[in-house]
């Protein structure tokens, strides 16, 4: 605080940070600084040795992970005490942390002294010297330095003479002063399109600082200053002697009609009436979420293209390749049985590829709008790495257009908006693969400054600007409410580096996803009961995925066990709004559903399974059924989930054997059964159920836990990559072999297995064996006073009296677990 240059005093140019009303000055003398001062007001177990920033009162600092416990997880609301930044001094003392009672009632003697023993405002430096009265203020000097012409300062140890809690309030207005003064700097940069630099190394952003606003504009970056007369005699003679040696910017470039062009046997068209079916589903399923084509436009090329079918050397070979990719991301989508439906996909991919030049040096629009379907219709078939790949040209490509930059005087409207879509398309995809697969972002946003797209549809977009007819909706596709979700995406990246993420900071994200749900049509809500399309669902994966990716992090085996079970509560809210959401939805999913859904329901599945929700688990896995095939993923997300049920069955059995019993009046001890919440408890609690709920956490070298040790059990060895097979093959798409894809049981043996799991006996599905009890099977001894207990061996047909016994009586028999439930 002494090594401060700020002065609020316009009296004294002495180097000051201290106001007249506090008193808060010291010198290189003081016995004891303020912070110290500050941490034994907070409370008497603080460090002394330590030096903290001080904090406003009410609002409690974030405790080091090492050194303290996690705080259970509460959303922060509009009134609760995080939201604000200082508080009237009468409620700071009431909320300061550590303030005992008898510090309360020795503050409230202290202010009921008599006058004469109350203690005087303190005194400058000279009139303390000369012992006199000093009437110094806030803003004028007193009388007696004001005739003297001296400095009036306060800098003598002496005058440190005040009360803890007035300086803390002291300290509370100048953080308020700063916080302000920064604010209102920051305000007059950005309205003249300025930034402020601001060296954040060693200092950690905030929550709020890294997740930018709703529909706000990213950053401007810096352009050179314009010359005051025009270049234009040095700009010709260097766009041409230039040549082979750079390449201007994008929007500067010229054709370079002497080059030679990529020529290419043309595959034979599809019929018109198919690619009109293609073009439907693909606008029902792609373009409401990544609009990156103008639709009218569109329309109008494909057809110029069919008037004249024999000279097809006439189409530019870019657009010629973009439109087999339409058709391809069109088809997975179409109502075509299993496997029509992917082996026309399949085709129509491998046209769009064989007209694509791989050593191409100049792109343009279509090339990246090329590769960024193609990465679009390999995620949709579940080859991931395969997207990834295709992913990396679109955004390099992209780059190399400067579609990341805003260019100004761009031809036409429609082509500036265009070029605003691909990019942000482009950035969707890379934020969402890059965090299902544990990757690295491969656009970074310091790097881009382009505007978001106009909020008008495409039939409403026109080369001179939007026209918008009164009464119609100006926007109908969700290309705007999926960016301000994913933008979030760096923040949360940047708190995964955390071993955990605090409730302060899971609240604040909490609160962004909130506000991202309301962009959406109020039926969307959870607390609403009216039917939504299906359609719907799938922009709003984006959010759902999001929260669950957000709140599963904590369930690493780092994090304390009070974090570990709000995550899995957390997990459960967001699950349990997806089963609603399901159970609310007017029609099937089974033509709707994108990769990106279905993995969410997966994951979703698990949790509700884990938690005991099993009516809302049945309610998706009956979705996930209605896909099934539609979805190459699909088929390996149910293997895995009757994998699941049928470890979490076998603990259920482990736990009942193994937990202590109730007991009933009236009952023999082995007719009890345990506590229903201590089997639920110790199920949460399970590691190895912890390890399968986090699914694909385990694919990433950063989250993943239960491949450590692995080395142990032999060397570790990159295999060989598998050649063949291409697009047609399901062993590519499923990872799965024909024996797995068959023996896994189906959709039908999870749902009789999930009833199974609320009445006790689930029965093993075709592939796993039970497990073996850990305690031999429990012996009753007549017991003719339980209800309902046939008793009966695992396996065994005798569920009644045998034939010949009295109905009133019981033989003695053995029985499992699974029949006293």
């Amino acid at each position: 605080m002494a090594a401060s240059s700020h002065n609020p005093f316009p009296r004294s140019p002495n180097p000051s940070n201290r106001s007249y009303d506090s008193s808060s000055v010291s010198s290189a003398t003081s016995p004891r600084p303020q912070v110290q001062l500050l941490g034994n007001l907070m409370g008497s177990n603080a460090r002394s040795s330590t030096t903290q920033t001080p904090q406003p009162i009410g609002i409690p600092p974030l405790p080091p992970g090492p050194q303290s416990g996690f705080q259970p997880y509460t959303p922060v609301t509009a009134t609760s005490v995080m939201g604000r930044d200082s508080l009237p001094p009468t409620e700071s003392v009431a909320s300061t942390p550590g303030l005992t009672s008898a510090q309360l009632s020795a503050n409230v003697s202290a202010q009921k002294r008599a006058y004469r023993q109350r203690r005087k405002d303190p005194s400058c430096d000279a009139c303390r010297e000369r012992k006199v009265k000093c009437d110094a203020t806030e803003t004028t000097s007193c009388s007696e330095c004001s005739s003297r012409n001296v400095k009036c300062q306060f800098t003598k140890e002496t005058n440190r003479r005040m009360s803890s809690i007035k300086q803390v309030q002291d300290l509370e207005k100048q953080i308020e002063r700063v916080r302000r003064e920064n604010s209102n700097l920051r305000r007059t940069l950005a309205e003249r399109g300025e930034h402020m630099d601001v060296d954040t190394e060693g200092a950690e952003q905030s929550p709020q600082q890294l997740i930018p606003d709703l529909n706000s504009e990213p950053k401007r970056r810096k352009r050179p200053t314009p010359l005051l007369q025009d270049p234009s005699r040095a700009r010709t003679a260097f766009r041409n002697f230039s040549k082979g040696v750079l390449k201007p910017p994008a929007p500067y470039r010229q054709p370079q009609n002497a080059l030679a062009t990529f020529e290419h046997p043309r595959p034979p068209l599809p019929l018109k009436a198919t690619v009109d079916k293609l073009l439907h589903t693909y606008y029902g399923a792609a373009h409401i979420m990544m609009p990156i084509l103008h639709w009218p436009t569109l329309q109008h090329q494909v057809e110029e293209l069919y008037q004249n079918t024999t000279d097809l050397q006439r189409v530019p070979i870019s657009w010629h390749s973009m439109f087999f990719a339409v058709l391809a991301v069109g088809s997975l989508f179409s109502n075509d049985p299993y496997p029509d439906r992917t082996l026309r996909a399949s085709e129509l991919l491998e046209a769009s590829r064989g007209l694509i030049d791989p050593w191409n040096n100049d792109f343009d629009l279509d090339n990246v709008r090329t590769s960024l379907l193609i990465s679009l219709a390999l995620n949709e078939l579940n080859l991931k790495s395969a997207a990834w790949t295709w992913l990396g040209t679109a955004v390099r490509s992209a780059q190399d257009l400067d579609l990341h930059l805003e260019v100004v005087g761009v031809r036409s409207r429609v082509e500036a908006d265009m070029r605003r879509r691909v990019w942000w398309a482009i950035y969707i995809l890379d934020r969402t693969l890059s965090m299902e697969l544990g990757r690295p972002f491969m656009i970074d946003d310091a790097d881009c400054d382009v505007a978001l797209p106009e909020p008008f549809d495409d039939h409403f977009l026109h080369t001179e600007g939007p026209v918008h007819p009164a009464n119609a909706m100006p926007l109908t596709h969700f290309l705007h409410g999926i960016i301000n979700i994913v933008r979030s995406f760096s923040a949360m990246r940047k708190a995964f580096s955390s071993p955990v993420i605090e409730p302060p900071r899971l609240a604040t994200f909490d609160n962004h996803f909130i506000v991202c749900q309301k962009m959406f049509p109020e039926a969307c809500e959870a607390n609403n009961a009216s039917l939504i399309a299906p359609h719907m669902l799938m922009p709003l994966s984006y959010l759902l995925s999001a929260r669950l990716f957000l709140h599963r992090h904590n369930l690493a085996p780092g994090c304390p066990l009070e974090a570990r079970s709000d995550a899995i509560q957390q997990c459960k809210v967001t699950a349990i709004d997806t089963a609603n959401l399901i159970a609310r939805t007017n029609a099937t999913l089974a033509d709707t559903a994108t990769a990106l859904l279905v993995t969410h329901i997966f994951r979703s599945t698990l949790f509700l399974l884990l938690t005991g929700c099993y009516d809302l688990a049945s309610t998706c896995l009956r979705a996930l059924k209605s896909i099934d095939v539609r979805r190459d993923v699909a088929v390996p997300c149910g293997r895995f989930l009757s994998f699941f049920l049928q470890i979490l069955r076998a603990k259920q059995q482990e736990l009942l054997a193994i937990l202590p019993r109730s007991t009933t009046p009236g009952y023999p001890p082995q007719a009890a059964l345990p506590d229903p919440r201590a089997i639920q408890d110790a199920l949460l609690k399970d590691e190895e159920l912890l390890i399968y709920v986090s699914a694909d956490m385990q694919a990433s070298i950063e989250t993943a836990w239960v491949w450590i040790g692995s080395e142990r059990e032999g060397p570790l060895t990159t295999p060989p990559s598998s050649t063949g097979g291409g697009l047609a093959h399901p062993e590519n798409r499923t990872g799965l072999n024909a024996k797995e894809r068959e023996e896994w049981g189906g959709w039908d043996t999870l749902l009789e297995l999930t009833k199974g799991l609320v009445s006790g006996t689930a029965s093993p599905a075709p592939g796993y064996a039970s497990r073996a009890p850990t305690l031999p099977p429990i012996k009753i001894e007549q017991g003719g006073n339980i209800p309902g207990s046939g008793a009966s061996e695992i396996g065994s047909s005798r569920n009644s009296p045998a034939a010949g016994s009295a109905s009133g009586t019981r033989s003695t028999e053995r029985i499992s677990i699974a029949n006293i439930i």
